[in-house]
């Protein structure tokens, strides 16, 4: 009933037509899809859906290909049909001129269930992209829902209530076809300026979520006058947004850039976010969430004015691990903390307590004392006693002295190792021991133990025995020892302890100046106590330590790759 009268022959079956040349198609296509907007027998949404649509190739082969997968697509299962389309717009990866890019969607069901969107609150995306929040949440509801299934009525009430704008006209259309195919008769999603127009300043809805554009114009943003917050920064100005138009006992969860969380002209903003108790957690995610469209350095931040008046505390938690490596290709791995995360802020909105080494409470007044009002959490004290008592134990009880010589037959069998100062441990020396050894002490080390160098103790000068080095030769002035294994100790764990700042100053503290160098003190030293903590806490501790020197290693090339991407600009102008 679409293609009567004079658009008969835009018909799938004529278009489809095998009489037709690849040309005739391509050029019977284009017709069509340039008239469809006056085509009086469809609805307007389609008609608003094509627009100013517009082949982007002039390919007849490439057309006709596409056609046919189309062709062959089962239209019984419009679920299936819908996800079909959101695959088709997560591997499409372009990047908007507005600063638009795909937020995965592990991400968004992650923001939905922890702010938990009911069947009869309304919901905004005020910047909606493609309406991945708002299907996560129409989804979200209809689980909730499951043993008592929604009405047709409640059905048709649950889609009206969900709402979406975008200054963009193409992901206008991408939403609106997304939202249809996923069962919505008319989609209410408004091509709409958010930050410069003031038609819709007056509504107000029970939940906001969001992954607004980071990018800001040059030159800035113009916003009306009508924003509480003056800034000309986009974000600063979407969350501001965000927090004006929720109903008095709505909750959001947005995702900001970093400079949300310590730039100082979004002080404001963080200050209106405490004071004004909209805030109850903060979410620091890996830099690369969002590769390979971007790799900016996000946060989540969860409102919910309910939550926050009834704590004088915020929740911060740093997810080290999405479930993702944080490549290009964003390859699925084994490691994930959003679930653990998830049970704690479920938790918190139903008024419970728990944590883990990943998350912390820091006290609303300790961040209104910092000038800056900044969500930097490692500078705040955690207000959250995760450990009531944390056992310490003296390194004697801890170590055993190694005292195992041997008697070299053939030198050339051995490798020598040295123990390097300034904190890097023990490197194999590039040499094999010669026919003649001198009269030191001759040892070999066994993976898992201690070395010490008996000089320079403070600099560093001490690991524990790598694998790939077990078995080589050690000699000179230098303490090996074996660790127990029966008090609970993670080597890793006392590996990092050994190489922290803080054990460094009881090295410098412990040793006694003897001409130019540094001696230590063995009994001192042994004498030593260290933090003990439960060994699954030592675990936690260790991954979490891992997890950033993983960003430092992913910084790093990417500094490097900068810095070869310099040297390449310039070497080119040396060829002219």
């Amino acid at each position: 009933q679409f293609f009567v009268d004079d658009w008969k022959k835009f018909s799938w079956t004529k278009i489809l037509d095998n009489k037709l040349s690849g040309q005739e198609r391509l050029d019977l296509y284009v017709q069509a899809i340039t008239n469809m907007p006056k085509n009086p027998h469809i609805p307007q949404l389609f008609r608003n859906i094509f627009k100013g649509a517009f082949l982007p190739y002039n390919d007849p082969r490439t057309l006709s290909l596409f056609l046919k997968e189309i062709n062959e697509f089962n239209y019984e299962h419009s679920e299936n049909l819908g996800n079909a389309f959101e695959y088709l717009l997560s591997i499409l990866g372009s990047q908007g001129d507005a600063g638009q890019f795909r937020t995965p969607r592990h991400i968004i069901d992650f923001i939905v269930e922890v702010v938990d969107p009911k069947k009869n609150e309304t919901i905004l995306d005020p910047a909606c992209g493609t309406a991945g929040f708002l299907i996560s949440a129409y989804k979200h509801i209809l689980k909730q829902n499951k043993e008592k299934a929604l009405t047709p009525d409640e059905k048709l009430k649950l889609m009206n209530n969900l709402a979406g704008y975008d200054i963009s006209p193409d992901m206008v259309k991408l939403a609106l076809v997304n939202m249809y195919l996923h069962g919505f008769p008319e989609p209410k999603i408004y091509e709409y300026d958010t930050l410069s127009s003031e038609k819709r300043w007056d509504e107000t809805f029970d939940v906001i979520m969001a992954n607004p554009p980071f990018m800001t114009p040059r030159g800035g943003i113009t916003p009306h006058q009508r924003f509480s917050i003056q800034s000309s920064k986009a974000e600063i100005l979407f969350v501001d947004y965000i927090l004006d138009h929720l109903n008095l006992s709505g909750r959001a969860g947005v995702i900001v850039p970093e400079g949300i969380i310590f730039d100082t002209k979004a002080k404001a903003l963080r200050k209106k976010l405490i004071d004004n108790n909209y805030l109850w957690a903060v979410l620091s995610l890996p830099q690369g969430v969002f590769n390979p469209y971007t790799d900016a350095k996000t946060n989540i931040l969860l409102i919910d004015k309910n939550i926050a008046k009834k704590s004088d505390e915020i929740i911060f938690a740093e997810v080290l691990f999405d479930g993702f490596d944080l490549g290009l290709q964003r390859n699925s791995i084994s490691k994930n903390d959003l679930p653990e995360i998830k049970k704690i802020l479920l938790a918190r909105t139903e008024g419970k307590k728990v944590g883990n080494t990943q998350t912390r409470l820091i006290k609303k007044s300790d961040i209104a004392k910092n000038k800056n009002y900044d969500f930097f959490f490692g500078r705040y004290e955690n207000s959250q006693n995760t450990r009531t008592h944390v056992n310490s134990i003296s390194l004697r009880n801890v170590l055993v002295r190694n005292k195992t010589q041997i008697e070299i037959q053939d030198s050339k069998k051995y490798k020598r190792v040295t123990i390097k100062m300034h904190g890097k441990g023990i490197c194999l020396r590039d040499e094999v021991l010669g026919e003649k050894i001198g009269t030191k002490k001759q040892f070999t080390i066994s993976k898992g133990q201690l070395l010490l160098s008996k000089i320079d103790a403070r600099n560093g000068a001490f690991g524990i025995v790598p694998e790939e080095i077990e078995g080589a030769i050690i000699t000179g002035n230098f303490w090996a020892y074996d660790i127990k294994t029966d008090v609970g100790l993670d080597n890793n764990y006392l590996n990092y302890l050994l190489f922290s700042d803080e054990f460094k100053k009881i090295c410098t503290l412990s040793s006694a100046g003897v001409t130019n160098r540094r001696y230590l003190d063995e009994k001192i030293f042994l004498d030593q106590k260290i933090p003990l903590p439960p060994i699954e806490e030592q675990k936690n501790i260790i991954k979490e330590i891992q997890g950033k020197k993983g960003f430092i290693s992913d910084y790093s090339q990417k500094i490097e790759t900068l810095n070869s991407e310099i040297e390449g600009i310039i070497g080119k102008l040396w060829k002219y």
